[in-house]
């Protein structure tokens, strides 16, 4: 039987991709870490700001999954959402230097940078940037965009430095949101009605086509948490995606932007058919 993914909240996705009674929560929202920001602007603020932090064993790894909340301000990263992700990515470093290694799990629905607090929560997505990095060369920290939602904005940068990422066939990738480039180029250029036009660019199944994401996975809670073992298992590799600046160059050299190619060709332009 399938259980949903997508259907769960934060919280839930994280305790269900550890493994069963290991997972302790990190500044619950009993702690009442909230964003001071939004109440000035009349935005009710939550306890946990939008972020669930859980540390446990993963097929008896040392883990922590970090969940954005999309139904709390679209997944928006604002001034303590975005320190508790990163906060949480360092203290795995420091973990893993200290003799016990702990990779991270990144559950990715977000529009990026939450607008209410807009300098610094890109401040903070460059935190979690930094903090990443840091923890990518010691242990594998693995990206999973499964709902509708997507991630964009600056955490879809964080998602592109991920060791791997998984992705579902609902969920979506990409730099700017359809709405942002329908508001600043035109419906022409991109038309955010367009349903069947958005996720053929963005979706999960293009993405990992064209190997901007590494693994497509059914939305079902057993297939997603046996991707996300087998990716840590992996360990780290060689060389990330995000240091193939050679391979990247000449995917865009590819394209011609005055004659780009159908989405459903692109993939076979870029040799990954």
């Amino acid at each position: 039987m399938r259980f949903s993914f997508i259907e769960l909240d934060a919280r839930g996705r994280a305790f269900a991709l550890l493994d069963g009674g290991t997972g302790g929560e990190l500044c619950g929202p009993f702690e009442r870490i909230e964003s001071p920001w939004l109440e000035p602007q009349d935005v009710v603020p939550q306890s946990d700001d939008g972020v669930v932090v859980v540390r446990g064993k993963l097929d008896g790894r040392s883990a922590v999954v970090i969940g954005i909340e999309q139904a709390f301000q679209g997944g928006g990263i604002g001034e303590v959402s975005g320190m508790k992700l990163a906060t949480a990515l360092s203290l795995a470093a420091r973990d893993s230097r200290a003799g016990v290694p702990t990779a991270a799990v990144l559950l990715l629905e977000t529009g990026g940078v939450r607008l209410q607090e807009a300098n610094l929560g890109l401040a903070t997505v460059a935190e979690v940037c930094s903090a990443l990095l840091e923890l990518r060369a010691l242990q594998p920290v693995v990206g999973v965009i499964a709902g509708m939602l997507g991630c964009f904005g600056g955490m879809s940068i964080a998602a592109g430095l991920c060791t791997e990422l998984i992705m579902t066939r609902e969920g979506r990738l990409g730099l700017d949101g359809p709405q942002v480039i329908e508001s600043e180029a035109g419906v022409a250029e991109f038309d955010a009605s367009d349903h069947t036009m958005i996720w053929s660019i963005d979706g999960g199944t293009q993405r990992t086509r064209t190997g901007l994401a590494d693994v497509l996975v059914p939305d079902d809670v057993a297939a997603i948490r046996s991707a996300v073992i087998e990716a840590v298992g992996c360990g780290v590799p060689a060389e990330h995606r995000s240091q193939r600046i050679g391979e990247l160059g000449a995917l865009l050299a590819a394209v011609d932007p005055a004659d780009p190619p159908k989405p459903g060709d692109l993939a076979a332009v870029w040799g990954r058919g």
